[in-house]
């Protein structure tokens, strides 16, 4: 966990925007395998996670795994990038039943997990919170340490 929150801005969803954000977000945090998004529906998740996977040289379509719960991605570098939606659990069960432990497990991959509330107890201990927030003007902060 970081020791202080920390805020990125998100001017705009225009691609140079992001690229922006995501270089500023990459500066202020050290090199993680698992981190959570927190934020609500159409807070701006999956937009975000999009724009970091591109800058990682992520080589597939990245989209929202809300029903296949978990997508994989390959990295130019070879490396794999593991993009968790956990807003259609019911159940912590369900989330050992489809081995997310071992993910979380993996030193090898970097976990990018939407909608982390259900499975906190099985998230490892080396993690980093980020709250997107949406303000008045449409704009998103992101909030690196906090869940909120």
């Amino acid at each position: 966990m970081e020791n202080a929150e920390e805020v990125v801005l998100i001017r705009s969803e225009a691609e140079a925007d992001l690229e922006l954000a995501v270089k500023e977000f990459l500066q202020k945090v050290s090199r993680l395998n698992c981190i959570c998004f927190w934020g609500g529906l159409g807070a701006g998740k999956t937009t975000f996670i999009r724009a970091l996977c591109k800058y990682l040289g992520v080589v597939d379509v990245v989209t929202s795994p809300t029903f296949s719960l978990i997508n994989e991605y390959h990295c130019t570098d070879g490396a794999l990038i593991y993009h968790f939606d956990f807003y259609r659990l019911n159940s912590l069960r369900e989330a050992e039943d489809i081995g997310v432990e071992d993910y979380f497990a993996n030193s090898e991959g970097i976990c990018l997990i939407e909608w982390p509330a259900i499975v906190e107890p099985l998230l490892p201990a080396n993690l980093l919170d980020v709250a997107i927030v949406v303000q008045p003007d449409g704009k998103r902060l992101l909030k690196i340490g906090a869940k909120e």
